[in-house]
């Protein structure tokens, strides 16, 4: 197999007051009957603020425990994990629940959408978890993604790709900085993943900072950096020649 280029001095050209995800050293490791395994290995790189990232690989490389990282469902076993400049190790269970609702919206392949609610009610559902709901603001959120006339609907009477832009709704919904998308477009039509990859544009122009798994060329085609992965090691380089975002010291 050939291997990727590493652009690990990415990290050391990086501000760390702009690097709205910084890994140094991370490792992860399960243990399971047969012993440990490390699904992530020694991973260091950062992305700034405003970024939009193109994580890829095959399966079992290990972009689940990225993944997983990053959106602070997991922590590192070994390493250090900043977002938004604050090491999420150091955070107890509680903290970290509300650090997650505060600065990362998560839009998943499979919707994960609540059947009995409306649209509106999936999106104020976020808004819950963040200890507050406003209607208003809900439908705008809606409104913002096209579906302003569908927020009665429940999850069966939308197509795919309205559940999905239901789901980006629900993750603007709180204002995050950080957008991590998996697999956005993975179950969607040809019209419809375009209608999405239109919107993650857009949302990446009002200045989020996207994170999107993919395995899709087109999709990390739009990203300006690509992070791949390889039974559990990361190569960071840039997307069809653009160059690699950073911001010199």
């Amino acid at each position: 197999m050939k291997e990727l280029p590493n652009f690990s001095s990415f990290d050391d050209q990086t501000r760390p007051d702009c690097a709205v995800i910084a890994l140094h050293g991370v490792t992860r490791e399960y243990v399971g009957h047969a012993g440990a395994v490390r699904a992530l290995s020694d991973a260091t790189f950062s992305i700034v603020a405003g970024e939009w990232v193109a994580i890829t690989g095959p399966s079992g490389s290990g972009k689940s425990t990225l993944v997983n990282l990053i959106g602070c469902l997991d922590r590192p076993t070994s390493g250090q994990l900043k977002i938004d400049n604050v090491d999420v190790a150091s955070m107890s269970a509680t903290e970290l629940d509300r650090f997650r609702a505060d600065k990362i919206g998560f839009i998943f392949q499979q919707f994960h959408l609540i059947p009995y609610l409306s649209a509106l009610e999936n999106v104020m559902l976020a808004q819950y978890f963040h200890s507050m709901t406003d209607e208003g603001e809900a439908r705008a959120a809606l409104e913002k993604v096209g579906l302003g006339k569908r927020a009665e609907h429940l999850p069966s009477e939308l197509s795919g790709g309205e559940q999905q832009r239901v789901c980006i709704a629900r993750a603007l919904i709180n204002n995050p900085p950080i957008l991590l998308a998996d697999e956005p477009t993975g179950n969607l039509d040809a019209a419809n993943q375009e209608i999405v990859a239109g919107l993650l544009k857009d949302l990446h122009g009002q200045g989020h900072t996207i994170v999107m798994v993919t395995h899709d060329p087109e999709m990390a085609g739009l990203a300006q950096r690509r992070i791949a992965l390889s039974h559990g090691k990361v190569f960071c380089h840039p997307v069809g020649g653009s160059p690699v975002v950073t911001l010199r010291r």
